[in-house]
């Protein structure tokens, strides 16, 4: 098995076509070989993205009550359904060669969700699998959704925590099969810091994914709102 390394890169607030772009960069740099595996870290501005398992009424709004409050609606080609990013919200996406040891989707898709359910420990959160469903759960909802894009055995799109999340948003969709969602900040009761939540996920992703020790964490920046 050969050894990896993982490149982070914190984006900060971008727009989430500009952060498709990056992937897409991304993508092609890790399947030749010239970048290692790189998880990017960042948050969206208001913005609903449909998978490719997502029902056409899964918008509930009406186009001008998006518009009003200030939701961007995009196609994307991540498995899943509905889901709602924005601030307050980490948003990762892990772009890895799963090539040759990692090649199984379910595995990879598991693992994301066991660096989730870790790292939410780390802040006294118990999160949990739910048979048959993707994400990490909780008693008070699900905390965090994943939807990934696999070809070639490269990864895009990922994983969506909702830290400081303002969850009225959510009212605007059927999310996750109807199951009711929450948030750090609503389970702890105070604002989690960004920052601190992106330590551990950086931490527990290396760990899972069995990393090399040195973990390059390089500061960039999208389109920032």
């Amino acid at each position: 098995m050969r050894q990896r390394s993982l490149k982070v890169e914190r984006l900060g607030r971008v727009d989430y076509g500009a952060a498709l772009d990056i992937q897409k960069r991304t993508e092609r740099a890790v399947l030749t070989g010239a970048q290692p595996d790189t998880l990017l870290l960042l948050e969206h501005p208001h913005t609903l993205t449909l998978g490719r398992r997502s029902a056409q009424n899964g918008i509930i709004a009406p186009s001008d009550v998006l518009k009003a409050r200030g939701v961007n609606v995009f196609e994307t080609n991540r498995g899943g359904k509905l889901t709602y990013h924005g601030f307050g919200q980490i948003v990762g996406y892990p772009i890895m060669n799963l090539s040759p040891d990692r090649e199984d989707v379910h595995r990879f898709v598991r693992d994301l969700e066991e660096v989730l359910i870790r790292a939410m420990r780390d802040f006294d959160i118990e999160a949990f699998r739910i048979q048959g469903l993707t994400g990490a759960h909780t008693t008070g909802g699900k905390i965090a959704a994943i939807g990934v894009h696999i070809a070639r055995w490269v990864t895009t799109h990922g994983f969506a925590l909702n830290v400081n999340t303002d969850l009225s948003y959510f009212d605007l969709i059927v999310a996750c099969e109807g199951e009711p969602v929450t948030s750090m900040k609503e389970l702890l009761g105070r604002e989690v810091e960004m920052s601190a939540v992106e330590d551990r996920i950086i931490e527990r992703f290396a760990e899972v994914f069995e990393m090399g020790t040195g973990v390059r964490t390089a500061c960039g920046s999208g389109r920032v709102i």
